[in-house]
């Protein structure tokens, strides 16, 4: 099978040419389209030299390409891009590795890594990436005379001498496969976003992935915005963390202060909520939350005293839930637990993320996305925001394991709570 994009009438290979191959669930997880899209997409040529596709749903196809293009930079490119999609040389190389020659910075043509995983080839051996993160680079670390660990770190962790893998020779990016299982129970919400999908169907899905995950020790993340505090959504999240559904929550001052300040004076944002009638001089109950939690120190010490006596951050301390409060340029107070330093709490959040099997986040854009960048590939995530570019700006930024669901986040909530309820009376 030959593809030319040129219209002389016979075939035409470029100077440059190198031959990949790539194999697994490549037909059903639309991988081998994507290559050779890719490829004609950035000017280049390919032909297929050998094809073998599996007959059985469970059955792994193969093919093999020739890849070709006008020149050595061009071929490159389209090497590296191809790459990403799991396509490998036939001809594999070791890696090449440059010395950091500062602090905070990559050498030049440093490989940029995807949130899939990731293998790097030195000295003849494969060696699995850890702490999978895309926008990072790849460190290669000796930890003794025969044994050498890869792992993902970020620009600013980067650190003088640090051996970093350079372009794409020596890389093997694995793709993540569709499961069969996944695409019957998630295939409508991995249409386009909209706004017309069938609600109760989602939340049924997103309660089973989380009772069956309960069931089996795994860990799930919960990424909240203040909307969940604003629309009187607090109590249904905090069954959620009490009944033991999420291990970790991540927010920023905002959540917390108004949690905090509905707990202390009832109110959020200065309006009522059981009444939704706006509260004389409320508009300073959550700096008066705000500065008792700091004279208590913390969170908890605020909690011990008997100053916080319900709300979400008083389930998370009640009930061991860890969480990451990050802070942004328009806090108040902050909360004395917020963590000010934009890098230090990326690498709180970094460590955190380790070994979660799912993630619901839930209004927030700027949190999500941030917290999408942070995850791996086969970390299963569900986006729930009324204003669709959230989920649209999840997918556009490389979290494509992104599923999404268009509504307000109080029925959604009480809904899902309902339904786990139903779950654990069968």
């Amino acid at each position: 099978m030959t593809h030319n994009p040129q219209q002389d009438g016979g075939e035409r290979r470029g100077p440059e040419s190198e031959v990949v191959e790539v194999s697994g669930h490549i037909i059903d997880s639309l991988i081998l389209p994507k290559i050779l899209d890719c490829i004609t997409a950035a000017g280049g040529r390919f032909d297929i030299e050998q094809i073998a596709i599996g007959h059985a749903r469970r059955d792994a196809s193969y093919a093999r390409i020739r890849v070709s293009a006008d020149t050595r930079e061009l071929l490159d490119e389209i090497l590296g891009t191809i790459q990403d999609h799991g396509a490998r040389a036939v001809e594999e190389s070791d890696c090449r590795l440059e010395a950091a020659d500062m602090d905070g910075a990559f050498p030049e043509g440093f490989y940029s890594s995807t949130n899939q995983r990731t293998a790097i080839r030195h000295q003849g051996a494969w060696i699995e990436c850890q702490d999978q993160e895309m926008d990072c680079g790849v460190v290669l670390q000796a930890d003794s005379a025969s044994t050498w660990t890869a792992r993902c770190v970020a620009m600013s962790e980067i650190r003088h001498g640090d051996l970093v893998v350079l372009g794409h020779m020596g890389v093997r990016v694995y793709p993540t496969e569709r499961e069969s299982e996944q695409r019957q129970s998630f295939e409508f919400m991995n249409s386009a976003v909209s706004t017309e999908k069938p609600k109760g169907v989602a939340i049924r899905q997103v309660a089973r992935q989380l009772h069956d995950l309960r069931e089996r020790g795994g860990r799930a993340l919960i990424v909240g915005g203040p909307a969940i505090i604003h629309t009187g959504s607090g109590p249904h999240l905090c069954q959620l963390l009490e009944r033991g559904y999420f291990q970790l929550l991540f927010a920023g001052n905002a959540l917390a202060t108004h949690d905090i300040e509905q707990s202390m004076f009832g109110t959020s944002l200065g309006v009522h909520l059981a009444s939704g009638d706006l509260v004389d001089a409320g508009h300073e109950h959550h700096l008066r939350a705000i500065n008792r939690v700091r004279r208590a120190g913390s969170i908890r010490g605020a909690v011990e005293r008997g100053w916080i006596t319900g709300g979400v951050m008083h389930s998370c301390v009640m009930n061991g839930i860890d969480f990451v409060l990050a802070g942004s340029i328009r806090d108040d107070g902050p909360l004395p637990d917020v963590i000010t330093d934009a890098l230090e709490a990326q690498r709180v959040m970094r460590q955190k993320v380790h070994g979660l099997d799912f993630c619901l986040m839930i209004a927030t854009t700027l949190h999500s996305v941030a917290v999408g960048n942070l995850l791996p590939a086969w970390v299963k995530v569900v986006c729930v925001d009324i204003n669709p570019s959230t989920v649209i700006k999840l997918s556009d930024r490389g979290s494509f394991q992104t599923v999404g669901l268009v509504t307000d986040v109080e029925p959604f909530l009480r809904a899902l709570v309902q339904e786990l309820e139903r779950l654990e009376s069968e």
